[in-house]
């Protein structure tokens, strides 16, 4: 089993900061256009995943068979295919980085995507722009410092039974439903926070 695959989106570059979150020796699979933000990240790729409708000919030219390549007409994204060929790795984490600038109607399937079924079996962060991003399932315990904004989410259905430990206004059982803007603007208290979840999931995002 690997610990992290590194999953690079395509569109708007990544920040320079991204770097610091990602774990040595990590294996890395691009989306499409993600290849060139991985290549100018210096990062090394071990598969490229997409229709590769926006990759610069010079990278795919590079990539040689490290290429899974799909039909522009298709019924899912280049990034939610580059992370189920993350999930033949067996990872138990998986941190997706890309940018946020650029078509705001991909930033939001990037976001929804995050929270898939399918990748329920892993741990799901990721590094979008300056924004880190974290998917919790169960529990989850985040590293931060005091004051840092932290607004949560619940995703694709009611999240309930929330419990939250070190943050400034704590969660004690409640619920948070999609579409309610309840979560957002909370605080790291310390610098750890533990976020518990009885039944469904929220996105926890750190801007």
């Amino acid at each position: 089993m690997t610990d992290t695959v590194v999953v690079v989106a395509g569109g708007s570059a990544p920040a320079s900061r991204a770097l610091e979150a990602i774990p040595p020796g990590a294996p890395v699979i691009a989306a499409d256009g993600g290849a060139d933000h991985a290549i100018a990240l210096g990062l090394e790729i071990e598969l490229a995943v997409g229709d590769f409708d926006s990759v610069t000919p010079a990278t795919l030219a590079s990539l040689g068979d490290r290429v899974e390549r799909h039909p522009v007409d298709k019924d899912a994204t280049d990034l939610e295919l580059a992370l189920r060929a993350a999930l033949t790795l067996e990872p138990r984490r998986i941190l997706v980085v890309g940018g946020v600038e650029g078509r705001l109607d991909h930033l939001l399937g990037e976001l929804l995507i995050l929270g898939a079924d399918e990748l329920a079996g892993v741990e799901v962060d990721a590094v979008l722009g300056e924004a880190r991003i974290h998917v919790v399932r169960g529990e989850r315990s985040l590293v931060g410092w005091e004051g840092e904004l932290i607004s949560l989410f619940a995703l694709h259905g009611p999240a309930e039974g929330i419990v939250t430990d070190g943050l400034r206004y704590p969660l004690r059982g409640e619920m948070l439903l999609p579409g309610s803007s309840r979560g957002i603007s909370n605080m790291f208290a310390t610098s750890e926070a533990r976020i518990t979840v009885e039944r469904g999931l929220l996105l926890a995002v750190r801007p």
